[in-house]
């Protein structure tokens, strides 16, 4: 069930056509996976669904020839350092994507199919359990504050009665040294209450700049 459907070196044009087929087949169904619960491009979603044949196609001309293998390495080099960077998720569906390719390239077709819906149905059951995901009322808060002010207590009476949870991760100068940016990670007891507490905090840095949001997801790679 599993075996490749290309035997020998010769590459037949149904062998060809069918393994662009599944290819094309699970490319959209891949861009589709990308698009669930996500933000996305319609340029990303267009070039993840065509991955998988492109890859297949590259590796039936390579078909055993280390020269050519060798090259095909180096223009996928390449084509990484002029790509922009993207989202950890993003950089994982494109390696599905470039697996699909390889399998069916090498006319494994069926174990292409079963591997995408093993990864499909895994990556769908982590987003439903919303593994991973942060909390729902931790928030993002920046705070500024002029250079005269020491921030370290400054808002802890505040902190105590509007969050369950406060913690400092980052000052830094901004304005030519003249202010200081705090950045906490808190938790709010009350997220009707959050009014009160940026008017809370308007008294206490002088009504300087405050903002407050969910915080920005930080990629790992």
């Amino acid at each position: 069930m599993l075996n490749s459907i290309i035997t020998g070196t010769e590459i037949t044009a149904s062998a060809f056509f069918i393994c662009t087929a599944v290819s094309l087949v699970l490319g959209v169904a891949s861009a589709a996976l990308a698009m669930y619960r996500s933000r996305y491009s319609q340029s990303f979603v267009l070039t993840l669904a065509m991955l998988p044949a492109m890859v297949q196609v590259i590796i039936m001309l390579v078909n055993g020839n280390i020269g050519a293998g060798v090259a095909v390495a180096g223009a996928f080099g390449l084509i990484r350092f002029r790509s922009a960077p993207g989202s950890a998720k993003e950089i994982g569906m494109v390696f599905l994507a470039t697996a699909i390719g390889l399998a069916t390239g090498m006319g494994y077709v069926a174990l292409a199919a079963a591997f995408f819906a093993v990864m499909a149905v895994f990556s769908l059951a982590l987003t439903a359990t919303g593994f991973g995901a942060g909390r729902e009322d931790e928030r993002e808060l920046k705070i500024t504050i002029p250079e005269n002010l020491d921030y370290d207590g400054l808002f802890d009476d505040l902190f105590a009665k509007f969050t369950s949870f406060a913690d400092l991760e980052r000052v830094k100068t901004t304005n030519m040294g003249t202010l200081y940016e705090l950045r906490y990670k808190i938790v709010l007891r009350d997220a009707h209450a959050t009014k009160a507490f940026l008017d809370a905090l308007r008294e206490r840095n002088g009504n300087l700049n405050i903002v407050c949001g969910k915080p920005v997801a930080r990629e790992a790679l």
